[in-house]
């Protein structure tokens, strides 16, 4: 039942969201499994305040975890010299995100893979940003533990279980947690 009601409610956010332009979108690739969350946009302002959470600087290698647009990674590239990618599950997610990525001027300095997050390699990041619900934090936390210490790690919305934020902010009525990596 649940897994019904959640493609009833993805069929209903993707028909709202279908007045988008995309005309110059490639077509979508094949879907590897159905979404574990819907898509909700994070507000630009929540954007930010997750990047300036995150320290983001030149270098940086941010990788965005159900990366939905891609506004996430679109943003980190503008703002440093950071090599940043988008990793989605949804085929049409990474279409829109390109497509955004390619209005934007930027396509050449982010990439949107079409992946399982819960399979796919970010052992190389130094930073990593979530907008997932609590229970997929918590399976993902023992991959995030063991990235490289001091890794920064911001989730807008959802927490970690028991592993404690350093830091939380507040930005219009809306959490954003950060976490470092610790030592081991």
């Amino acid at each position: 039942m649940k897994l019904l009601l959640t493609a009833a409610a993805c069929a209903l956010c993707t028909t709202s969201l279908g007045a988008t332009p995309l005309q110059n979108a490639p077509a979508p690739e094949t879907a590897i499994r159905t979404p574990d969350v819907i898509f909700v946009p994070t507000p630009p302002e929540v954007v930010d305040a997750m990047l300036d959470l995150a320290q983001i600087k030149d270098g940086d290698v941010l990788y965005d975890l159900g990366s939905g647009d891609g506004r996430i990674p679109i943003a980190a590239v503008k703002r440093a010299k950071v090599k940043a990618t988008g990793i989605d599950i949804d085929p049409e997610r990474i279409a829109e995100a390109r497509a955004s990525a390619k209005e934007q001027g930027v396509a050449d300095r982010v990439t949107f893979k079409q992946e399982d997050l819960f399979t796919t390699d970010f052992s190389d990041a130094t930073v990593v940003t979530l907008y997932l619900l609590e229970s997929l934090n918590e399976k993902l936390k023992p991959r995030l533990l063991a990235l490289r210490p001091g890794t920064r790690i911001v989730s807008h919305a959802f927490t970690m279980g028991d592993w404690q934020p350093e830091e939380t902010r507040e930005i219009d009525g809306r959490r954003v947690y950060f976490w470092r990596v610790p030592q081991r």
